[in-house]
């Protein structure tokens, strides 16, 4: 397994202006290897959700080159792809009522012989949080519930493969406080185990300097930094953001950024 597991190079987003798409006025580069974990973090419209595309192949870049695992996006087919990275998409709805086991199950689609499906099935479920809504249809569900549903089809997916790739988009919008810890820890455990490299949009600047290895910070498809999840991340936060921003320690020594008194 190469050092670099994914390489993006020279490449130029586009990015939503006032609802327009527009192309950024400069390319950039970044790679990720396996067993890290990246937040992609910036204003609305950024182009988070495009890069995260671009880093799943889902996508090509208006320029340059994203090569995975050693080899371009031409090279691989669909069904290949699927056994090496899994992506939870912002939007996950479901368009018929579909039982959550199936949805799940759909992780392991692309297996042509899959013995095992019906207990990956399970224990995926259970590392989500939704092992209680295995027999419910998901359009009976909420929208934090059928996060979770999607990202169980996730952990299925990449169950028994190791030093592959996790793309989430905004996997804690819709959950409250303790699942919002619980899933990132069920999502920590499990790449880690299986040193899987793990990208996330995130908005939140506390989830990603604590659950993320490096952050990287766009606003206008552009490239602002790419820098490691620690204190010096702060006053770049306060740039992409327009805010100013204090921080402390917390008793575990975690670093917690919020907004400074206005008084």
């Amino acid at each position: 397994m190469p050092s670099r597991l994914l390489q993006l190079q020279d490449v130029v987003l586009r990015y939503d202006s006032r609802r327009q798409a527009q192309q950024a006025s400069k390319a950039f580069s970044l790679h990720l290897g396996p067993r890290e974990r990246l937040a992609i973090l910036g204003p609305s419209g950024a182009g988070k959700s495009t890069l995260l595309h671009l880093m799943s192949l889902d996508l090509p870049p208006v320029k340059g080159d994203v090569i995975f695992k050693g080899r371009v996006r031409a090279d691989w087919s669909v069904a290949e792809l699927s056994h090496h990275r899994a992506v939870m998409p912002q939007n996950g709805q479901v368009a018929f009522g579909l039982g959550v086991h199936l949805v799940i199950a759909l992780g392991r689609v692309a297996r042509s012989q899959d013995p095992c499906v019906a207990t990956i099935v399970a224990a995926a479920a259970k590392l989500a949080c939704v092992d209680h809504l295995l027999w419910r249809r998901c359009d009976t569900l909420s929208g934090g519930e059928l996060a979770r549903v999607h990202l169980a089809r996730v952990f299925a997916q990449m169950w028994d493969v190791t030093e592959s790739l996790i793309l989430i988009d905004e996997p804690l919008a819709a959950l409250d406080l303790g699942l919002q810890v619980r899933i990132l820890q069920s999502l920590d455990s499990f790449a880690a185990e299986r040193h899987h490299a793990v990208v996330a949009v995130l908005h939140d600047v506390n989830h990603a300097l604590k659950a993320f290895d490096r952050l990287v910070l766009l606003k206008e498809g552009r490239l602002c930094a790419d820098v490691p999840s620690n204190a010096q991340a702060v006053p770049l936060f306060e740039r992409l953001y327009g805010l100013r921003l204090e921080s402390l320690r917390t008793a575990d020594h975690s670093l917690v950024v919020f907004p400074a008194s206005t008084r």
